[in-house]
């Protein structure tokens, strides 16, 4: 074990000790990959739209094509970015922890690309696409020029396979993220808002089940005042801080 006189000497005990986390990671810790935000990447061509003009079903039945483009955008920006520090810390965490699942609202898949297994991830994944009508999934598709991608099941447009506004999460996933927040004894809460439902409320359920809540964040959020540890940073220096500090 390295010391870090800056991290509570009993946060690192009790990581050390515990057999079971749960972890879940929002926006923030993709943002210090560089990759922007959902608004922060309407810019150019695409300012003229809010975000609820691209993330709707609503908007996809109305104007496909434009959907299908932002939605291309936004794969292509993905690609250019690579998993920070802090996603590989995570990877390193579940390999210490006997019992560690990680639960992400991102949907660029960087957790996977650093090399965490099992990622819940609650809000689709860009990588993937589905239909629109009949549901199926699929990682690769063709692409024809000046048209949207058709299902090679049933005929229909595919669209990404995210959660749109207005669209309820997986209910597999929610149930598995739920699980593993009530049945942990740390529930880590990194780079999230605290404020989009039903993710917001993982940490509670942890709470409540007597987990003890850890949170990593560069701002204060409504769940700051009720944690049991806050970690003021970046998740990119304090994660890997962690880890070295914990297990050496």
């Amino acid at each position: 074990m390295i010391p870090d006189e800056s991290l509570p000497a009993r946060l690192i005990d009790l990581l050390g000790k515990t057999q079971s986390a749960t972890a879940l990671t929002g926006a923030g810790i993709s943002q210090e990959s560089g990759l922007r935000t959902f608004r922060d990447a309407q810019t150019g061509l695409w300012a003229q739209y809010r975000p609820e003009d691209l993330a709707t079903p609503a908007a996809f039945i109305k104007d496909p094509k434009l959907v299908w483009d932002w939605y291309a955008l936004r794969r292509e920006q993905i690609g250019a970015v690579q998993p920070n520090p802090g996603h590989y810390a995570l990877v390193e965490m579940q390999r210490r922890i006997p019992r560690f699942t990680l639960v992400t609202q991102n949907v660029d898949g960087l957790h996977a690309k650093a090399g965490s297994q099992g990622v819940i991830a609650l809000h689709g994944n860009l990588q993937r696409v589905k239909c629109f009508s009949c549901g199926a999934t699929a990682s690769a598709w063709e692409e024809p020029e000046n048209a949207v991608p058709r299902c090679t099941f049933c005929g229909g447009l595919l669209r990404p396979d995210v959660v749109w506004f207005r669209e309820e999460l997986p209910k597999e996933a929610l149930q598995s993220a739920a699980r593993a927040a009530r049945g942990c004894a740390v529930f880590l809460s990194i780079g999230t808002s605290g404020l989009v439902q039903p993710a917001a409320a993982l940490a509670y359920a942890a709470m409540h089940h007597g987990s003890v809540i850890i949170e990593i964040n560069t701002e204060r959020t409504p769940l700051t005042a009720k944690a049991d540890f806050f970690l003021h940073g970046k998740s990119g220096e304090l994660l890997p801080r962690l880890v070295q500090a914990t297990w050496g």
